[in-house]
C-alpha cells in the first residue's frame, strides 16, 4: 500500500526529476526546424555534466521528503554510488583501449585492411554483419556505454567505408544490446528479477528463448531493410 510519502517521492521522480530532464535534454529548436538551426532562448541544452548535478540535487531532495534522515541519506547515495563503480571501471577501461589504439594507430591499420572488405559490400549485408558481431560483444561487455565506447570507434568509420548511414550503425549496436540485456547473467535487473519472482535462470532461458528467436530474426530484417534504404 503507498502511503502518501511513496506518492510523493513517486511524483518528484517522475514529474520532475525526470520529466524536466528531458525537457532539458532535448534540442528544441533543431528537432522543430532542422539540425542547423539556432537554438531557442528558453532552450536548455543540458548534457552529462548538467544532468549529473541535476540528479545530484534530486537525491538529496527526494532523501528529506521519504524522511531518510542525514544517515539514511547518505549511506543510500553512498550504497547506489557504490552500484556504478564497476560500470565505471568498464568504462574507464573501454576508453583506455581505444586511446592506446588510437595512439599507436592500430585502428587505423585495422580500419585500412578492413576498408578494401566492406567498400563493395551490399549495405544491408554489412547492416546485418554488423548487428552479429555486436551480439557478443553486448554479452562480453555487459555495460552499454562500455560496448559503446569500444566498439563505435571502429564500426562507425566501416560503415562509412560501406555506405551505410551511422544511424544505423547505432540502430544495430542498440538492438543487439537491447536483445542480450534480456539474458545477460551479469544484468542486475535480469537476476535481481528472477530472484524476487524465484525462478531458475535455466527456466527463464527456456521461456524465453522462442521471443529471442522472433526479435533476432526482426531485428535482423529491419536492420538489412534500413542499411539498404537509408
Amino acid at each position: 500500500m503507498l502511503t502518501r510519502r511513496h506518492k510523493s517521492v513517486l511524483s518528484i521522480v517522475g514529474r520532475l526529476t525526470f520529466a524536466f530532464m528531458i525537457f532539458a535534454i532535448v534540442p528544441w529548436a533543431q528537432v522543430l526546424n532542422g539540425p542547423s538551426a539556432d537554438s531557442f532562448g528558453w532552450q536548455l541544452d543540458w548534457y552529462f555534466p548538467e544532468l549529473a548535478a541535476l540528479f545530484i540535487a534530486m537525491s538529496i531532495v527526494i532523501g528529506l521528503v521519504g524522511g531518510l534522515g542525514e544517515k539514511g541519506l547518505t549511506d543510500t547515495v553512498v550504497r547506489g554510488a557504490g552500484d556504478f563503480i564497476g560500470v565505471g571501471l568498464i568504462i574507464v577501461l573501454a576508453r583506455g583501449v581505444t586511446v592506446i589504439m588510437n595512439n599507436s594507430q592500430i585502428t587505423d591499420t585495422v580500419l585500412h585492411s578492413m576498408e578494401g572488405m566492406v567498400a563493395n559490400t551490399s549495405s544491408w549485408v554489412f547492416g546485418v554483419v554488423m548487428f552479429l558481431i555486436n551480439l557478443p560483444l553486448a554479452f562480453l561487455v555487459p555495460s552499454t556505454s562500455g560496448h559503446a565506447a569500444l566498439a563505435m570507434p571502429i564500426l562507425a568509420p566501416l560503415g562509412d567505408f560501406a555506405g551505410v548511414s551511422r544511424s544505423m550503425v547505432i540502430t544495430a549496436f542498440q538492438s543487439a544490446s537491447g536483445i542480450v540485456n534480456l539474458v545477460t547473467p551479469t544484468s542486475a535487473v535480469v537476476m535481481g528479477g528472477l530472484a524476487l519472482a524465484k525462478v531458475r535462470y535455466d527456466e527463464y532461458l527456456r521461456f524465453i528463448a522462442p521471443l529471442l528467436l522472433v526479435l533476432l530474426v526482426v531485428c535482423t530484417g529491419f536492420i538489412a531493410i534500413g542499411a539498404a534504404l537509408f
